[in-house]
């Protein structure tokens, strides 16, 4: 198995200091899942944070495809849509290019689709260029006989619980959902869980717009920033797993 594409793939958001890269993430999760019952079962994750689908192209297609692996995943496209002035459709096209490439071995492809965003104040307004490109997605993935792990369809993580702090990343609740659904679109019997997040107390309005502002300042300024100075945090950063390699599980 290799796992190609950005933050939400190298597992940003769901923190394990014994991980390599310390995060896990939902391809973590589903690696453990088919290791179990494969003895000879080997995995890499080549996805960086903040990566476009050109960089994820340009970056980690052929470096996957050396690898000569049975199964992979891509997630790619997410940070192009949310960019103000991108177009769906020509992120689409960069996408059927890079699945044209790595179907040339005949390796089993799951592509992923967008997150519903219509529950977040923050990534309301993007819902319909987001659902321009899931049915992109769809034709691509109908084109070239891929799987589809559903995010838009999956309402559990449409829960303000399932998100990290910066309201951009998962949380370990969310990649553990995520993780379940990629294994059920693979149809794979597991024993994971459907886990719920805690339910969020009632804040009053002011409060609600103190943590909004708090927000703001701490993880929307800096992103900002960073794109005006064409810069991105995955700049410096490395695969957290370059190469394929057994999962290791901890002595019980």
């Amino acid at each position: 198995m290799v796992s190609i594409g950005d933050s939400f793939t190298e597992g940003i958001g769901d923190p394990e200091p014994g991980a390599p890269g310390g995060n896990r993430g939902w391809a973590d999760r589903v690696a453990e899942v088919l290791a179990r019952d494969c003895p000879d079962f080997a995995y890499a994750n080549l996805a960086v944070r903040g990566k476009l689908i050109g960089q994820i192209i340009n970056d980690q297609l052929e470096p996957a495809l050396s690898l000569h692996p049975d199964l992979i995943t891509l997630c790619a496209g997410g940070n192009d849509v949310i960019r103000p002035g991108t177009d769906p459709d020509e992120i689409a096209e960069k996408l059927d290019g890079a699945v044209r490439t790595l179907s040339r071995d005949g390796a089993t492809i799951v592509l992923f689709t967008g997150v519903d965003t219509g529950f977040s104040p923050v990534m309301r307004a993007l819902r319909g260029k987001v659902a321009i490109y899931n049915e992109n997605v769809r034709a691509v993935a109908q084109r070239y006989d891929c799987i589809v792990a559903d995010q838009w369809a999956l309402s559990e993580i449409q829960d303000p619980g399932m998100w990290a702090p910066d309201r951009l990343h998962l949380n370990p609740l969310g990649h553990h959902t995520v993780a379940r659904m990629v294994l059920d679109a693979l149809n794979v019997p597991n024993d994971l869980q459907p886990l719920r997040p805690e339910a969020m107390p009632e804040s009053s309005w002011r409060q609600a717009r103190s943590e909004d502002l708090a927000w703001a300042r701490e993880h929307l300024v800096p992103w900002v920033i960073r794109r005006l100075r064409h810069q991105s945090s995955g700049d410096n950063v490395s695969a957290k797993r370059p190469e394929a390699a057994p999962i290791i599980f901890p002595e019980p």
